[in-house]
C-alpha cells in the first residue's frame, strides 16, 4: 500500500525558508517520478515541482522557479522541497504526489497523480 507522509512545513515570514519532506512506503522511489503540489484557499491546485528518474531532472512552476529545489534520497525513500525567498503568495497546504506507476514521467512541473499525502500547512506571513 502506498503512503506518503509529509512534514516541515510551518509558519515563517516573508523572504524566510523551508524545506518540506515526503517519506514514501509500500513502492521504491527509486523508478517513479515524484512531485509536489499545493492548494491555496480559493484557489485552484497548482503543481509546484517535479523530479525525475534517470538523471533527475527538475521541473518548475513559473512561480517558485529560482527559489524552490526538488531533490530526492532514493536510500531514504524521500523527496525534498527546499524552499528559499519565500513570500505571503506562497501560503498553501503542500502535498508529495506519486503516478499511478513507474512509466508516467514529469509533464513539466506536472505529473498523473495516484497517490498524495495528508499535506503540510506552509503560511508565510509578516
Amino acid at each position: 500500500q502506498v503512503q506518503l507522509v509529509e512534514s516541515g512545513g510551518g509558519l515563517v515570514r516573508p523572504g524566510e525558508s523551508l524545506i518540506l519532506s515526503c517519506t514514501a512506503s509500500g513502492f521504491t522511489l527509486d523508478y517513479y517520478a515524484m512531485g509536489w503540489f499545493r492548494r491555496a484557499p480559493g484557489k485552484e491546485r497548482e503543481g509546484v515541482s517535479c523530479i525525475g528518474t534517470s538523471d533527475n531532472s527538475a521541473y518548475y512552476a513559473d512561480s517558485v522557479k529560482g527559489r524552490f529545489t526538488i531533490s530526492r534520497d532514493n536510500a531514504k525513500n524521500t523527496v525534498y522541497l527546499h524552499m528559499n525567498n519565500l513570500k505571503p503568495e506562497d501560503t498553501a497546504i503542500y502535498y508529495c504526489a506519486a503516478p499511478p506507476s513507474a512509466a508516467h514521467g514529469c509533464d513539466g512541473a506536472n505529473l498523473v497523480i495516484e497517490s498524495w499525502g495528508q499535506g503540510t500547512q506552509v503560511t508565510v506571513s509578516s
